[in-house]
């Protein structure tokens, strides 16, 4: 399956719709099929970008 290249943008904000949607009650595990990425691609994230603002992750990106 060809990979599709999220932008840091694109990242923080499916980032933040799992942070909302674990906080209304859903486990981790359905909040991140629900946003269509992988557990590990979401622990990933989370490591590379989870305390960046935007313009921080973008100078990562």
């Amino acid at each position: 399956m060809p990979r599709k290249g999220h932008s840091p943008e694109q990242v923080l904000n499916k980032l933040r719709q799992v942070e909302i949607a674990v906080a209304g009650g859903k486990s981790v595990g359905v909040a991140v099929r629900e946003i269509g990425v992988t557990d590990h691609t979401y622990y990933r994230w989370r490591r590379e970008y989870g305390g960046l603002n935007l313009d921080q992750a973008r100078r990562l990106g």
